[in-house]
């Protein structure tokens, strides 16, 4: 039977410091080393309170998509508003997450345990905005799995291949503009 963690300040403070080790130099290069010199802590502070970094980055990668799921917001009234709506979200997301991505490059993708419940969510809130413009009468119709898959592909994918040749952001939200807004065009009534 694995021991009880320690849930307190301290722990707060190693989040802390995770997220800012994998800001400024990527999650890769966080250690309990780094971390515990950094809070001034023997070994066994740090391991009372998680089993490794491991633990602590899918707290911090978490706590990102969390804040990345707050930014969503349904402002649209009219077909127009929903398309821009629609674009407008998947860039803000693209903006929000893209320094977090390049943070995590190395680590999102091998987590895909985390990336599963992050495309539940997405296809919850997508199955949800499709429902909406079919009954207004934006969108034809189409299977509503097969396009939240195809939207979560084009996404993730779009990211995983930015974020692994380094675009710059703003190369990459005007390409991922572009992309997006051609694939919504076939969606559109």
């Amino acid at each position: 039977m694995a021991a009880e963690r320690i849930h307190d300040d301290i722990s707060e403070k190693i989040i802390e410091i995770v997220a800012r080790i994998a800001a400024e130099e990527g999650a890769h290069k966080v250690t309990v080393r780094k971390i515990i010199t950094e809070l001034g802590v023997t070994n066994r502070v740090f391991y009372n309170r998680f089993a490794n970094c491991d633990e602590v980055l899918r707290i911090v990668y978490k706590n990102a998509v969390v804040q990345m799921r707050e930014h969503v917001k349904p402002e649209f009234h009219d077909k127009d508003s929903f398309l821009q709506f629609c674009i407008r979200t998947a860039v803000d997301i693209l903006m929000q997450t893209y320094d977090v991505k390049m943070q995590f490059r190395y680590y999102v993708f091998e987590h895909d345990s985390l990336t599963e419940d992050n495309r539940i969510w997405w296809e919850e809130k997508i199955k949800k905005y499709y429902q909406y413009a079919r009954e207004q009468g934006f969108a034809r119709q189409v299977d509503p799995d097969a396009l939240c898959y195809a939207i979560w592909c084009f996404c993730r994918g779009y990211y995983a291949d930015a974020v692994s040749r380094q675009l710059a952001k703003e190369d990459a939200v005007r390409y991922f503009t572009f992309g997006f807004t051609c694939f919504l065009g076939g969606l559109v009534l």
